[in-house]
């Protein structure tokens, strides 16, 4: 089934400072803070939502098709793609932006500060899900505001269903536009802190805000998931990790788990303990795409994990 993923790709610069930020950053100065940080050690990553998504799809041997805005910028990331063989048919370049970019500078003790840079994202709503005639499912991932809530519209009127996976972008929209996605989408995901932030914007219990869709799922780290459809609740055991790298793109690796076994039309226990375990993988690598594992190593990993076959 190919999948239509609509969000950001985007470059992030890592940088990692050999101290402590509170060792520098002084409380009482704070007001006319002006601080500068060595940083020896520093990586540059794929990334973005869509990216991200598409990769782990592609793992799973998913056929992800990409829609996204990227800057003048993008030709390292054209090559990377075009050697992991996903179709770049539906990524518009923005001539005069720059790419999407995040620069996080990372202390010792994980404490993070970030910048963001927006870029082409912001012409997300360019554009247009009509022109993908061949997906036959979607995602709308965290991307430029006023291109989610027109890609939400476009999956709805062309018949296609589609997760709604607000992610890191959920604060940009108000209690009845979060609304709206959920009347729009087949399901959604998030976190247990995006689920909170859902159910304040709202007014609504998540129970009720499950009722709008098929299927409501909630990730919660290393407690693990829960997937709310069809009236129940399944509980998700999270899968123990190889070990504790880096959590940026676990939580794409594991939508990307949901998309595959719903293409498969997979029981939701099925499907959510391979997007269990996706997530796990990834999180034992650093960055959001440096995992490289094939299928039937994905497939022999969950039945260690559960005691039984990936595709039983």
């Amino acid at each position: 089934m190919k999948t239509l993923i609509c969000g950001s790709l985007a470059y992030d610069t890592i940088m990692v400072f050999g101290d402590r930020f509170q060792n520098h950053i002084l409380p009482e100065k704070i007001h006319i803070l002006s601080v500068a940080f060595l940083v020896p050690e520093m990586r540059r990553e794929y990334g973005g939502t869509a990216g991200n998504i598409a990769y782990n799809l592609k793992l799973l041997e998913g056929e992800p098709l990409i829609m996204s805005t990227v800057g003048h910028d993008f030709a390292d990331y054209r090559q990377r793609l075009d050697a992991l063989e996903i179709p770049q048919t539906y990524i518009r370049e923005v001539a005069d932006a720059f790419t999407a970019q995040a620069f996080i500078t990372t202390d010792l003790d994980d404490n993070q500060i970030t910048a963001f840079h927006p870029g082409a994202m912001s012409f997300a709503h360019l554009n247009q899900v009509s022109e993908a005639r061949e997906a036959r499912f979607g995602i709308i991932a965290p991307d430029g505001r006023e291109g989610m809530l027109l890609h939400a519209r476009q999956f709805h009127e062309a018949g296609i269903p589609f997760l709604f996976d607000p992610g890191q972008g959920l604060p940009m929209f108000s209690g009845p536009e979060l609304l709206e996605f959920l009347e729009l989408a087949t399901y959604f995901a998030v976190n247990d802190y995006e689920a909170q932030l859902m159910t304040e914007k709202t007014g609504l219990s998540f129970e009720q805000l499950a009722e709008h869709v098929k299927a409501a799922i909630v990730t919660r780290g290393a407690e693990g998931s829960m997937i709310h459809a069809e009236g129940s609740v399944i509980h998700i055991p999270a899968v123990r990790p190889e070990r504790i790298a880096d959590p940026t793109g676990c939580g794409d690796a594991y939508r990307a788990g949901l998309v595959y076994g719903i293409s498969k039309g997979w029981a939701w226990a099925q499907t959510g303990r391979l997007a269990s375990l996706m997530g796990a993988i990834k999180i034992a690598h650093r960055g959001g795409q440096n995992h490289r594992l094939t299928r039937a190593e994905i497939s022999s990993r969950y039945e260690q994990a559960f005691g039984i076959p990936l595709d039983s």
